[in-house]
């Protein structure tokens, strides 16, 4: 399976068109404000223009309702719709057959147990997406540069598709995608000069070493001379 590389919290045209340049095959926007790289639905319509046909484009959301689902379908067109709040199945798939769009679901990871807790959604989704558990004060989901461990997803197999996420940067993602053998990443915050503002140098770093991290993963080992 190839490498599915996501550049996630974009904001800006010069950031999606770097995202997109160095190979990124997905390009996530945020609707959720406490984030700071939450959009507008003016600036989602900009961005999905210049998105379009280019590479997936993926709207993350955190527990929305339909009418705030409605309008980002409306403003982006997305490809692909992220849940990453506390969806329960019967919710992902009402909004599944509400909006006739491919669904990826967010699990926040921790410990053992919170891997065995993706099997409820795997049959309900397209894709899972594996984020480190937010500590307990946050204020928002996911990993907020921290990765989990790892291992914990060694010799997982879903059922379908999963992507890699939390703390992931240029330095450490052929690490991560040889312990967890995901045929996805996800990237925000380890390509960001400040939270929310896109590096264009660490794009197109982190979209390199996943490149070469596949490119060893899959490279045949040396047989020896006779």
């Amino acid at each position: 399976m190839t490498l599915t590389v996501k550049i996630c919290g974009l904001s800006t045209p010069e950031a999606v068109d770097a995202a997109i340049a160095a190979g990124a095959d997905m390009v996530g926007f945020v609707f959720f404000p406490p984030s700071p790289r939450n959009i507008s639905f003016d600036i989602a319509r900009t961005l999905g223009r210049l998105a379009h046909t280019r590479a997936q484009k993926v709207a993350l959301t955190v527990g929305a309702d339909d009418a705030l689902l409605d309008a980002i379908v409306k403003a982006l067109q997305p490809d692909m719709l992220q849940l990453h709040g506390k969806e329960q199945p019967e919710r992902i798939a009402t909004i599944k057959k509400r909006f006739g769009l491919p669904v990826m679901k967010a699990i926040a990871i921790e410990e053992r147990a919170d891997v065995a807790a993706a099997a409820v959604y795997a049959p309900l989704v397209d894709r899972l997406l594996f984020d480190a558990r937010a500590p307990q004060a946050a204020t928002r989901p996911g990993g907020l540069g921290k990765p989990f461990d790892w291992h914990l997803l060694q010799g997982l197999h879903p059922g379908v598709p999963f992507m890699l996420s939390g703390g992931l940067n240029a330095a450490n993602v052929a690490e991560a995608m040889r312990i967890t053998s995901a045929p996805g990443v996800d990237v925000s915050s380890g390509v960001e000069r400040a939270p929310g503002e896109k590096d264009i140098g660490k794009i197109r770093a982190f979209v390199r070493a996943a490149r070469e991290g596949e490119k060893r993963r899959t490279a045949k080992p040396a047989t020896s001379p006779a």
